[in-house]
């Protein structure tokens, strides 16, 4: 039903099998759109992100066909971590796709509630986390990935601590 408004934007619509698509979307320098149902995406963002480095950076929205938006960490539970925390151990769980569903939302919330305010302070947020993401610092999952940097591996704490202090700062 769509096929002929695709076609006068100069979209291409083409189903695909799940294996297929991830491996489109490895090889692929993006420009392109990726709608499926929900088990799939969980399934294919895992694969994906994975092959980059770490399932921990990847956010998700979900779109109804009524228009509501729910934003999600793409990925599941870290329970060992979870346990390790509840024994009061530290740990260094990377924050970052929770973060970006927050400032997602807060940020959907504040377009459709006509609140500028609410928008800004979910840019900073995302802005805070390349800052410190930028000057090294990270938690250890993502210490052997850093290129043109010297990676400063941080606890769960100092993690979120360095992101707090940074978007302080860009709030004042």
């Amino acid at each position: 039903e769509y096929k002929e408004e695709f076609e006068k934007r100069g979209l291409e619509f083409f189903y695909t099998l799940i294996d297929d698509a991830v491996a489109r979307v490895i090889r692929s320098k993006g420009g392109f759109i990726w709608a499926c149902k929900n088990y799939d995406g969980d399934v294919m963002s895992d694969m994906v992100s994975t092959a980059f480095g770490s399932l921990a950076m990847m956010t998700s929205v979900l779109v109804s066909p009524d228009g509501k938006y729910e934003y999600e960490a793409a990925h599941g539970t870290v329970t060992r971590h979870y346990y390790k925390y509840l024994k009061g151990e530290e740990t260094s769980t990377n924050p970052m796709a929770t973060i970006f569903a927050w400032s997602g939302a807060l940020r959907k919330r504040g377009e459709m509630d006509s609140l500028p305010g609410l928008v800004n302070f979910g840019n900073k947020l995302e802005e805070a986390c390349f800052q410190t993401l930028n000057e090294g610092i990270v938690t250890k999952d993502l210490a052997g990935l850093m290129e043109g940097v010297t990676p400063q591996p941080k606890t769960s704490a100092g993690f979120i601590a360095a992101i707090r202090e940074r978007l302080e700062k860009l709030l004042a």
